[in-house]
């Protein structure tokens, strides 16, 4: 029922605010399609606050929403997304003014397909496909290119005409395909694996045109995506322009901007290492030259040096030196010589003196019993036993036939 007020019974502000609030609160959920113009996302807030704009026409509304809600979407869903959000009007009496709660938010179109390929990403990362470390560097020049690409397109004869340009003996092994429709995924993979197998090509380039982003999807669908992760042969990406970036970009050994930027970077320029060549003959010429110079410069120098002017100087003035110190090593080994000549002789007489042998030659003989024992005392051998005396010259036998009375004791 209307409130019923005459100027001499008028609402205070307050009265209307909380009647336009408990007229908002009986609003249930609508949802409502627009375009995210503000986004603010304050630190240890739980709420964030949005600013919500009819695309069509000057109008926007304050867009509010828990903070689960929107980090939902917050990966796809950035200022200038057109979104559908289900929400309820709130009304801020102390305010004034209107808002819509979202307990929901959608990206429209384009955005559910971006929502799919972030959560793919997501996947396909946690798997590690796009991992820097298992990139590998492209040859610096390969025998043949594969190159995979639609039929009679731009691309193609980007890639080819660039590449001629750089390094005209280039040779390409092409695999013309579907690159978008239903059929594009599976030419493209059965094109991949058939150029990683052969065994003269050293990189696969796979290129495409611009387009949109639902032009360029079979360009991130996982079949694709774990095929170029198993290839041996490094794989270039070069699909659509700058701003595009399918998944072939992240697992790709090598991201290049445009189809002729790939043409670019999968062989080098002829004209410049032709340059290169030419400067590093250059260095090595100097580098030869400096060396020589310097070496030619230290001969010289040897040359000037007094032993090299006469080398048989220093022969002659040592000529007379070695030969005292020859004459001086025969004295020394002559004079050790004699002496051990000298204690040899002496030796010699010791021994001789101190031999039992010499002791017979001084008239001296050995008696021994017949068991070969040497007799030391009379006591020791009987009447009538024969001896076997021991000279110098020779030994003869004898025998006892008496006794000295001074033996009988």
């Amino acid at each position: 029922m209307p409130v019923q007020t005459t100027p001499e019974a008028a609402l205070p502000v307050r009265e209307v605010s909380r009647l336009i609030g408990d007229w908002v609160a009986r609003l249930g959920e609508v949802w409502v399609e627009g375009q995210l113009t503000q986004i603010s996302r304050r630190p240890g807030a739980r709420v964030v606050f949005l600013t919500f704009r009819d695309s069509s026409h000057d109008v926007s509304i304050s867009l509010t929403c828990f903070r689960p809600v929107f980090d939902a979407v917050a990966d796809v869903v950035t200022e200038g997304s057109r979104i559908v959000v289900r929400a309820k009007p709130e009304w801020y009496q102390g305010r004034g003014s209107l808002s819509l709660r979202a307990s929901e938010i959608r990206p429209v179109g384009i955005g559910e397909l971006l929502v799919k390929l972030e959560r793919l990403k997501r996947e396909l990362t946690a798997e590690g496909l796009f991992a820097a470390d298992r990139k590998r560097p492209l040859p610096f020049l390969p025998r043949r290119i594969g190159l995979v690409t639609g039929r009679a397109s731009a691309a193609e004869r980007d890639v080819i005409k660039n590449a001629e340009a750089r390094w005209p003996a280039v040779r390409f092994e092409t695999r013309e395909v579907a690159v978008q429709g239903v059929h594009a995924v599976s030419q493209v993979v059965g094109a991949v694996k058939e150029l990683d197998a052969h065994p003269d090509v050293d990189v696969i380039v796979v290129a495409r045109g611009g387009g949109s982003v639902e032009d360029l999807l079979p360009f991130s669908d996982a079949e694709l995506i774990r095929t170029v992760a198993a290839c041996r042969t490094p794989v270039v990406s070069a699909i659509g322009h700058e701003p595009d970036t399918p998944l072939l970009d992240l697992v790709a050994d090598l991201r290049a901007s445009t189809p002729t930027d790939a043409a670019k970077r999968v062989v080098p320029d002829v004209g410049e290492e032709l340059e290169r060549v030419r400067q590093t003959r250059d260095r090595a010429r100097h580098a030869i030259r400096a060396l020589v110079d310097r070496e030619a410069h230290g001969l010289e120098q040897a040359l000037a040096h007094s032993v090299l002017r006469d080398p048989y100087r220093l022969v002659a003035g040592r000529d007379e030196e070695i030969g005292a110190e020859i004459d001086r090593a025969r004295r020394t080994v002559g004079h050790l010589l004699d002496r051990a000549d000298s204690d040899l002789a002496h030796t010699l007489a010791r021994v001789v003196a101190l031999s039992p042998a010499a002791t017979l030659r001084r008239g001296y003989a050995v008696l021994q019993r017949a068991d070969g024992a040497v007799v030391r005392a009379p006591e020791e051998i009987a009447a009538d036993e024969e001896l076997r005396a021991r000279v110098a010259e020779g030994e003869f036998t004898v025998r006892r036939t008496e006794r000295r009375k001074d033996d009988e004791g």
